[in-house]
Formats: structure tokens, C-alpha cells, sequence
């Protein structure tokens, strides 16, 4: 099958899981799953950024072992940091690049090279997708395009159901609230809990 079919069809799998799915976590790792499977490439990881710590915390990641993700805190101001502020960085190789953080951790992995994005919602950048290949890997424009593409879907997938649970949460806030006004209204008067069913003397 075309490359580019295999993208588009990618595309379209990606959109109804974000039309039907109010869950971020099933939504980002069908995203990593599809990108692994659609470039046939080693792995693939989707951070969010901790604004309080500065760190990229892996959201979802498909094809790296538990140990290399547990490798250590990844920072957002050493590890490609210049993905999140001048956009894709393409690293040939790991082992000879100074903007990778845990060189030897990649190497122990099996990593030959990574496609760095970031992914932006609102103008703001949240975190950043990254694709990892064994050997290494002369990244085109197609492919680039391709991963920023799905990582701005994730970056929409995410604040939607942010928003639809934060949404949730006040609604359900505001129906405990009507169900208390009501439950109060029915059983006592404004008077300082006298009954309603008897009359102020």
C-alpha cells in the first residue's frame, strides 16, 4: 500500500477516536501506536510538560521498555530542548549529540536516532512527541510533517477532554449544590431550620 494512504487512513483512525473518546490516555496512545506502526520505526513517546518541575513526564509511549522509560526524569531545558521553542529537531545520532540527555540509556535501548516535536495547544506548547528508529534515520519533510500533524491531534484530543472534564466536574459541582438548595428548600423555611410544616409563632 501508498505511504501516503497509510497516512491518511492514520489520520482518519485518529479523528474518530478524538470525536468519540472523552479519554486523553486512550486517545495519545492510539496516537503513539499509529505512528510506530505507520513509519515502521522502533518506538514512540508523547510527554506533557510539568510546569512546576520542568519536566517532561511520558503520557503515553509504544515500543520502548519500562526500563528505558524509567530512565530518569527527562528535562525540558536539557533533553532537545530546542524542540519546544524552534519546532521538529531530527537527531541522526544519539550517541553523538549533546542536546540528548541520556546518551547511554539510548544506546543500552538499541536507539539509533529521534524525531523530536512539540506539541501545542492554544498557542502554548504542552509537551512534545518523540520517534525513536534502531538504525539511523535521514528524516524527510513528509515524515516530519506527518508526526507534527498527529502530535497537533493529540494536542487537540487532550485540551478537548480537559476541557469536557473540567466541564463534567463543574456541572456535577453545581447539581450537588441544587440538589442541597432544593433538598433545604422543601424541608425548612429561611427562618433558622423551622419546619415548614410549622407555623412561626
Amino acid at each position: 500500500m501508498d505511504k501516503k494512504l497509510i497516512n491518511y487512513d492514520t489520520f482518519i483512525k485518529i479523528s474518530k477516536a478524538i470525536s468519540h473518546s472523552r479519554d486523553p490516555e486512550e486517545v495519545v496512545l492510539m496516537t503513539v501506536e499509529s505512528i510506530k506502526e505507520a513509519l515502521k520505526v522502533k518506538g514512540c513517546s508523547l510527554f506533557l510538560i510539568n510546569r512546576k518541575t520542568k519536566e517532561l513526564e511520558v503520557a503515553a509511549s509504544y515500543g520502548l521498555s519500562e526500563e528505558y522509560i524509567n530512565k530518569g526524569p527527562v528535562s525540558a531545558l536539557k533533553s532537545i530542548a530546542n524542540s519546544l521553542e524552534e519546532g521538529p529537531v531530527a537527531i541522526y545520532d544519539v550517541s553523538d549529540d549533546p542536546r540528548i540527555q541520556y546518551p547511554e540509556a539510548a544506546k543500552k535501548e538499541g536507539i539509533a536516532s529521534i524525531l523530536a516535536v512539540p506539541i501545542i495547544a492554544h498557542e502554548k506548547i504542552i509537551g512534545a512527541m518523540r520517534v525513536y528508529t534502531a538504525e539511523p534515520w535521514e528524516v524527510t519533510l513528509d515524515e516530519v510533517n506527518f508526526v507534527q500533524a498527529l502530535a497537533q491531534f493529540a494536542g487537540m484530543a487532550i485540551d478537548m477532554c480537559r476541557l469536557y472534564q473540567g466541564q463534567k466536574e463543574s456541572i456535577d459541582i453545581l447539581k450537588r449544590m441544587k440538589e442541597v438548595q432544593t433538598t433545604r428548600t422543601t424541608r425548612w423555611t429561611p427562618y433558622e431550620g423551622v419546619p415548614v410544616s410549622e407555623p412561626r409563632t
